[in-house]
C-alpha cells in the first residue's frame, strides 16, 4: 500500500508537494502546454515558481484570455520584458482582436526576430500593418508551421492585405493564410506557394486574387487543402498537387478547380453556405463532387446537401447521376441547424410551392439528394449525426464577426472602390428582397402559423437597413474623390 506523506502546518493537515520536488526541466516542460496567461500565474504557488515561467520555450498569447483589450497589451509587454532572454522559444502565437498599437506589434515582431534560432511555429493574427512583423517573419528560416492572418485597421474595415511576394521559408510544412489578396507576378500569373518546396498542409482563409483570376497551388508534396470563403469573389484555382488527398472547404463555394491533380483527392469535407437563392453556389458545388472522380470519404453538413437542391433538375440529370461518387466507400452527413439567409432561401421556395397544402419541411436533408450521392455507391457507409451549428470539424479557423452578413461590409479584389461598394450594396438590396418576399407571401395568404417568424423577420429587416446605412456612407465619402 502506497503512503502519503504529510506535514501539519498552522493545526491543518496539509499533503506534502510533492510536484515542485521536479526538477525545472520537468515543469517547464509542463507549463509549456498552457497558454501563457495561466503559466505565468503559477508564480504564485511558491517562491520554487516564482521564475519557472520565464524559462519554458512556448509563448500562446491570446486576447480572449483577458478581459480587456489593455490589461491584454500591458501583460504583453511585461512578459517578453521579463522573459529570461537566453531563452529560445520554438513556438510563438500572437492572437489580438481590434486595431493594434504599431509599437507594440514592432515589439513583438523585434522579440521574435531576435529569438528566431530555434523558432518551429509561429502564429500572428492581428489587425494591422504588415509591414511591421514582415521582416521578423522573412528571417525565421527554420520555421515549419507558419499561421498569419493580417487584416488592414478601421472599424468597418473587412478588406484584405496584400500577400508578400518576397516570403520565402524553405521549411515549412504547413501554412494557414487569413485575410490575403494574392496579387499577379511579372508573368501575370498568381502563384503565391511556388517557393514552399515541402509544403504538406495549406489553410485559405478568407483570401481572394487581385490583377488575375486564376490562383495557381503548385506543390508536390502537398497532401491536405483547406478553404474558407464568405466573399462574393469569383476566380479559378489551379490545382497541381500530385499528393493531394484532403480537401475541405467552408463558405459559399464560388471558385472552381481544374487541374491534373483532382483525381488523386480521396478525402472531403465541405460546410457550404448560401446567403440567398442565387444561382452560382450549387453549381460550383455540383462541379466539384463531380470533378474529384475517386472520393472515397465524404462528409457533408446539411447546409451542403440543400446548396445542391437548388440545382436546377438535380435529380433529373441522367448523365450527372451515372457519374457521380463512384469510388465512394463512407458517407456523414452533419445534421447542423441552416443559416439565416440560407433557411429563408429555402422558405421562399417551399412556400411558394406547397403554400397551399401548409407544406412544412420536416428533414435538413433535402429529398432524393442523398439517394443522389449513394446511387453508384449504394454499398458505403453512412452515418448521420447530429451536431451544433458550430461543430468543430474547422475549429482551426477563427470565427468571424458576430455582425449578421460582415460579408456585405467586405471588400472585395476589385480596384475600383466604388464599383466594389456597388455590387455590396445590389448583394444587400437582394438579400432585403428575399425578407420582403417571404413577409408579403406570409401576409397575402394570411398564414398565421409564420405570424412569429414575419415579427422577427421585421427586425432582421431593421438590421439590413443599418447595415446597408454603412456602406452607403461610405459610398457617399468616396465618390466625391
Amino acid at each position: 500500500m502506497i503512503q502519503h506523506k504529510t506535514r501539519k502546518r498552522r493545526g491543518i493537515e496539509m499533503s506534502e508537494d510533492k510536484l515542485s520536488d521536479l526538477p525545472n526541466c520537468i515543469l517547464i516542460h509542463i507549463l509549456s502546454f498552457l497558454n501563457t496567461k495561466d503559466a505565468v500565474q503559477t508564480c504564485i504557488l511558491s517562491k520554487r515558481w516564482k521564475c519557472i515561467w520565464k524559462y519554458i520555450p512556448t509563448l500562446t498569447l491570446h486576447y480572449s484570455k483577458f478581459s480587456t483589450l489593455k490589461s491584454f497589451d500591458q501583460f504583453v509587454s511585461r512578459v517578453l520584458s521579463l522573459r529570461d532572454n537566453s531563452i529560445l522559444p520554438h513556438t510563438f502565437g500572437f492572437d489580438r482582436n481590434g486595431s493594434i498599437n504599431s509599437s507594440l506589434l514592432k515589439k513583438v515582431a523585434n522579440y521574435v526576430l531576435s529569438h528566431n534560432a530555434k523558432l518551429l511555429q509561429l502564429g500572428i493574427d492581428v489587425k494591422g500593418d504588415i509591414r511591421d512583423i514582415l521582416p521578423c517573419i522573412s528571417s525565421c528560416q527554420t520555421l515549419t508551421s507558419l499561421k498569419l492572418s493580417v487584416s488592414p485597421k478601421g472599424r468597418y474595415n473587412y478588406g484584405r492585405t496584400l500577400f508578400p511576394k518576397s516570403l520565402n521559408l524553405t521549411a515549412l510544412t504547413c501554412l494557414h493564410l487569413g485575410n490575403f489578396a494574392f496579387c499577379a507576378g511579372d508573368d501575370g500569373r498568381i502563384e503565391p506557394f511556388s517557393a514552399f518546396n515541402r509544403l504538406n498542409s495549406l489553410i485559405i482563409d478568407n483570401c481572394t486574387v487581385k490583377d488575375a483570376q486564376i490562383l495557381c497551388i503548385s506543390s508536390e508534396k502537398l497532401v491536405s487543402l483547406t478553404m474558407r470563403n464568405h466573399s462574393f469573389d469569383v476566380y479559378q484555382i489551379e490545382l497541381s498537387a500530385p499528393s493531394l488527398c484532403a480537401f475541405s472547404f467552408m463558405g459559399i463555394p464560388y471558385q472552381k478547380f481544374h487541374g491534373s491533380s483532382l483525381s488523386s483527392v480521396e478525402q472531403v469535407n465541405i460546410d457550404a453556405e448560401m446567403l440567398a437563392n442565387y444561382s452560382e453556389p450549387p453549381l460550383v458545388l455540383l462541379s466539384w463532387l463531380s470533378d474529384l472522380p475517386n472520393i472515397k470519404s465524404l462528409t457533408v453538413s446539411a447546409s451542403t446537401l440543400q446548396v445542391l437542391s437548388f440545382v436546377p433538375d438535380i435529380l433529373k440529370d441522367k448523365l450527372l447521376s451515372a457519374s457521380l461518387m463512384r469510388s465512394l466507400k463512407s458517407l456523414k452527413v452533419k445534421l447542423k441547424p441552416l443559416s439565416y439567409g440560407l433557411s429563408l432561401a429555402l422558405k421562399i421556395v417551399n412556400l411558394e410551392k406547397e403554400l397551399k397544402a401548409r407544406f412544412e419541411p420536416s428533414s435538413l436533408i433535402p429529398d432524393g439528394i442523398l439517394d443522389l450521392l449513394l446511387r453508384n455507391s449504394p454499398s458505403a457507409d453512412v452515418d448521420i449525426v447530429e451536431c451544433s451549428r458550430i461543430d468543430g470539424s474547422f475549429d482551426h479557423l477563427a470565427p468571424f464577426s458576430s455582425l449578421l452578413f460582415p460579408e456585405f461590409l467586405q471588400q472585395s479584389s476589385d480596384e475600383h472602390v466604388v464599383h466594389d461598394l456597388q455590387r455590396r450594396i445590389q448583394h444587400l438590396k437582394q438579400a432585403k428582397l428575399q425578407i420582403n418576399k417571404y413577409i408579403d407571401l406570409a401576409i397575402k395568404e394570411k398564414i398565421i402559423w409564420k405570424w412569429e417568424e414575419v415579427l422577427a423577420l421585421k427586425d432582421h429587416e431593421m438590421m439590413f437597413l443599418k447595415t446597408l446605412d454603412v456602406i452607403e456612407r461610405q459610398m457617399r465619402e468616396i465618390e466625391p474623390l
